[in-house]
């Protein structure tokens, strides 16, 4: 079980009141027993809401994602390299610093019928960018950074 501190940042995953997935972003402002609730205090908040640990994950890039409805984001070279750009803005709005990323055109596609969109560097370590069909709803498309296995460049 992992155990959080006081300042530590944080991606919230729960169900907005539409039935939708919703993910914010926030700090730990306290918490309670091990493995009890955890207060957060969420971007854009002037309170702080107590959260079920479950529910809350270290922020790091690899959990950084988007999940977007339409193949059409996918299939489309165009809407495909605007998927850089949102996944920055996602990961400008979790608190992660890109230091450099460089687009791979429309992208490359890869073995497992998704596209590598950009190679990146957070943290000093090296990333890639990719979008695929995503495994849960095959009428989404996930982005998300992975490191590299060498097979994209």
């Amino acid at each position: 079980m992992i155990m959080f501190h006081h300042g530590d940042r944080v991606r919230y995953a729960t169900t907005g009141d539409d039935g939708f997935p919703v993910v914010r972003y926030g700090f730990v402002g306290g918490t309670t027993a091990e493995g009890g609730p955890v207060v957060v205090m969420l971007d854009g908040e002037l309170g702080g809401d107590v959260v079920d640990i479950d529910t809350l994950q270290p922020v790091h890039i690899s959990n950084v994602t988007l999940t977007l409805e339409g193949t059409d984001l996918l299939e489309d070279p165009a809407l495909r390299q605007g998927l850089i750009h949102l996944w920055a803005a996602e990961a400008e709005s979790a608190g992660l610093e890109i230091s450099a990323m460089h687009p791979m055109g429309t992208g490359v596609l890869d073995s497992c019928q998704g596209f590598a969109l950009a190679e990146l560097t957070s943290a000093g370590e090296p990333y890639v960018l990719t979008a695929s069909l995503c495994p849960s709803d095959l009428d989404a498309v996930l982005v998300c950074a992975a490191a590299p296995d060498g097979h994209y460049v």
